[in-house]
């Protein structure tokens, strides 16, 4: 199962740079403009519109927003169908900055929180060996790099906290080369579940 994980976030990361060659634009409820490029968007619409640019042999095996067998409101980020299996997928994005460049301080709480109402990567894992999920598992985060804040430093972060139920080595492909001025490199991490 851990190659269809490895063959996955390797789609995800180049398919990142082919969905930003397209210029998606991010427009707000309230009617605020972004700047042009993939960075801008909320984890969802990042999530829609890479999937959109993967193979479509992959596209076919992927299901979006899966209800948790234990709890319907809670929807498991997505499936993959494969051969040996199913995969369940929660998603975290990490992004440090804001279009306007300002630091976004309350991103740390999205990927190391230990606290279930603010919907961690960290409480993710808990969520899921608890989902009753007939399946395989599996954390993927994605993030930005800048020049003083490095996605490394906090997955190793994450890493240190998680570890006792994560499988190792990490899964990892970078993108770069993205037309967004703040938002233009990055990684794509994914651990299988212990």
């Amino acid at each position: 199962m851990e190659n269809y994980l490895k063959e996955f976030i390797r789609n995800f990361s180049s398919s990142i740079e082919i969905a930003d060659k397209r210029k998606p634009q991010k427009i707000s409820r309230t009617g605020t403009i972004y700047k042009h490029g993939i960075g801008p968007h909320t984890e969802d619409e990042t999530v829609d519109l890479v999937l959109k640019e993967f193979p479509i042999s992959m596209q076919a095996m992927i299901q979006r927003s899966i209800p948790y067998p234990n709890n319907k409101r809670n929807k498991c980020d997505l499936l993959i169908n494969s051969p040996e299996g199913k995969l369940f997928v929660e998603i975290k994005m990490l992004r440090m900055f804001g279009d306007n460049g300002k630091l976004n301080d309350n991103m740390i709480m999205h990927i190391l929180s230990p606290y279930p109402q603010q919907r961690s990567a960290l409480t993710d894992i808990k969520k899921l060996n608890e989902s009753r999920f007939d399946g395989y598992k599996a954390i993927m985060i994605y993030g930005y790099d800048y020049d003083n804040f490095p996605t490394l430093d906090m997955i190793e972060c994450f890493e240190n906290l998680a570890k006792d139920k994560l499988q190792y080595p990490r899964i990892n492909f970078n993108f770069k080369g993205l037309i967004h001025p703040i938002h233009q490199n990055g990684n794509v991490y994914a651990w299988m579940l212990r």
